[in-house]
């Protein structure tokens, strides 16, 4: 085997990998966030019934279990951004789902407090709306990076993507409107 057919060979094992990567960070990203506008639903179900409320409950620990789907997106696609192995198209993408993940983390920690020092504190807090917002950038991000892949299977859950995107902007709005 040759040098050249060895790089070649290594060369397409990597972008196959690349490919691969890029839909795992893609699908953390929107499921990631389907799940928690799923658990958020469930959640403010609980709120309305005044169930007992504290920052572990099981509805608490879903949302957080979305984060960590999409905290490792986030993480994955750092990786994939600082060592430019991406255009700059999915980089945009992958740039938007990391910053979402930050915000939803710092205001997942704001929201413990909120939990420890308030215990209830209703659907309107301080702590859930940068978490909402958070979900709104990770929804855009993984449409983002669907959009600008060559990949067809990942342009599959394309329609996913965009349910998911109009369900997290519904779900902010609805909460940005109870503040009125």
């Amino acid at each position: 085997m040759s040098a050249v057919s060895l790089i070649q060979k290594l060369s397409s094992s990597f972008l196959s990998k690349q490919e691969q990567i890029i839909s795992i960070i893609t699908i953390l990203a929107i499921f990631g966030t389907a799940v928690m506008i799923s658990a958020g639903m469930w959640d403010a179900l609980s709120h309305i019934r005044n169930e007992p409320e504290f920052f572990w409950t099981i509805q608490h620990v879903t949302v957080y279990g979305g984060v960590a789907m999409i905290a490792s997106a986030a993480v994955l696609g750092s990786i994939f951004v600082i060592k430019k192995f991406v255009d700059k198209n999915l980089q945009r993408g992958i740039k938007i789902v990391i910053v979402g993940s930050v915000i939803q983390i710092i205001a997942g920690l704001g929201d413990s407090i909120s939990h420890d020092v308030f215990g209830i504190d209703g659907l309107v807090s301080l702590s859930h709306q940068p978490l909402e917002f958070g979900l709104v950038l990770c929804a855009l991000g993984g449409f983002l990076i669907i959009k600008s892949s060559n990949n067809k299977k990942l342009k599959k859950i394309l329609p996913v993507s965009i349910m998911t995107l109009i369900f997290a902007i519904s779900w902010l709005g609805f909460n940005l409107s109870l503040l009125v």
